[in-house]
């Protein structure tokens, strides 16, 4: 059984031993399927006195397993035939690691972009075989950031990795107005995380790029996010716009920001999810927290994709999920022509892997969209 089935359990009692306070008890539980997951005979000793344990009493219990969406993920993508990406500037061991790696597992066709010597040197303190691999030679970052996306323009790779490069110098070549990879979309990006109290993938946006995005762009935020969900196989994603409060007032912007991207949802100028809000954080993860608070809303207390105010608390968010909620943190820039990994210098060599699992899906998810029924 995974988080989030549905279990059903009975027990019925077969015996009794009062004198010693002893219970047998004929125990069975099944799935949402009818499925049998257990089944047996459990002995207990009875209490002396009538308990009463409330439900809020009882602690919410820990069922991760920290490899299984993971696993699930490479999975999927290993399916799918390869891409071929850009790795802009590798030159620190977590960057050219995490390439090489993904290059291995046949999700990628790593084509690394930098100084050539120094990548190679690297290579060889770390004991990395480069054999086999493309290196494309320029002197230093920023140029390695205008070659990538000159050759994402040319069709030369199909998604690229940011490096040990600032996030700037990348950002930088990708937005540029003539040479870059811009569409009619806002650029945003989009954590995908796997925190071990939820029972599904929760998406975070935006945390990375959009300092303070007007309402313009959150539409674009929005729209990106609910795309990326489609690519990961949910259907129809339950997006949570938060804010401070679970009301509209016109002195918190976020909140009124948030009514009306729900609006536009309900009209159909935002499509593919169910977008509600104002939520505040605990009522959007939390049914406990919404019921309590009397929302009736489709998504509170279910939301795949949390849209934050702007990138300071998206930030904060992400991070703390990740390093006090011990969740597994990949994510990918969405509204360019290519996806791009924008890991940061401190994920290891596992996030990036993951990330480049979600780039593949994410083409793939594409290309079929763009397929006309025969």
């Amino acid at each position: 059984m995974h988080v989030g089935d549905t279990l059903t359990v009975t027990v019925k009692v077969t015996a009794l031993k009062a004198a010693h306070r002893e219970a047998w008890l004929d125990t069975r539980c099944v799935d949402q399927d009818g499925d049998l997951v257990i089944e047996g005979e459990a002995h207990v000793a009875a209490p002396l006195e009538k308990l009463r344990i409330r439900r809020t009493d009882v602690p919410d219990p820990l069922m991760a397993d920290k490899n299984l969406r993971y696993d699930q993920l490479l999975s999927a993508a290993k399916s799918l035939p390869r891409i071929r990406m850009g790795v802009v500037h590798p030159c620190s061991r977590e960057a050219l690691e995490g390439a090489l790696d993904a290059d291995r597992l046949g999700l990628i066709q790593a084509i690394l972009i930098g100084p050539a010597a120094r990548i190679r040197k690297l290579a060889g303190e770390c004991r990395f075989d480069l054999a086999g691999f493309t290196l494309v030679d320029v002197p230093h970052s920023h140029a390695a950031a205008v070659k990538a996306v000159e050759m994402a323009r040319a069709g030369e790779v199909d998604a690229l990795m940011k490096g040990s490069l600032h996030t700037d110098e990348l950002l930088g070549a990708v937005v540029h107005a003539l040479t870059g990879l811009r569409t009619e979309r806002r650029i945003s990006h989009v954590f995908v995380l796997d925190v071990p109290r939820y029972p599904k993938p929760l998406l975070i946006t935006d945390a990375a790029i959009n300092v303070e995005p007007d309402f313009e762009a959150k539409v674009d935020i929005v729209q990106n996010a609910i795309d990326l969900a489609h690519a990961l196989g949910i259907d129809r994603p339950k997006v949570a716009i938060l804010s401070a409060v679970e009301t509209v007032t016109p002195k918190l912007r976020s909140s009124m920001d948030a009514a009306a991207l729900s609006k536009m949802a309900d009209r159909g100028q935002i499509t593919g999810g169910q977008v509600d809000g104002p939520l505040a954080f605990d009522n959007a993860v939390s049914l406990a927290a919404a019921k309590t608070k009397g929302i009736i809303s489709p998504v509170a207390g279910e939301a795949d994709i949390l849209v934050v105010p702007d990138l300071e608390s998206g930030n904060m968010l992400a991070k703390q999920l990740e390093y006090l909620g011990g969740a597994q943190a990949a994510g990918l820039v969405m509204g360019a022509r290519v996806p791009i990994v924008l890991t940061s210098r401190a994920d290891s060599a596992h996030s990036r892997i993951a990330s480049c699992a979600i780039a593949l899906l994410l083409i793939d998810h594409r290309l079929k969209a763009l397929k006309v029924p025969a």
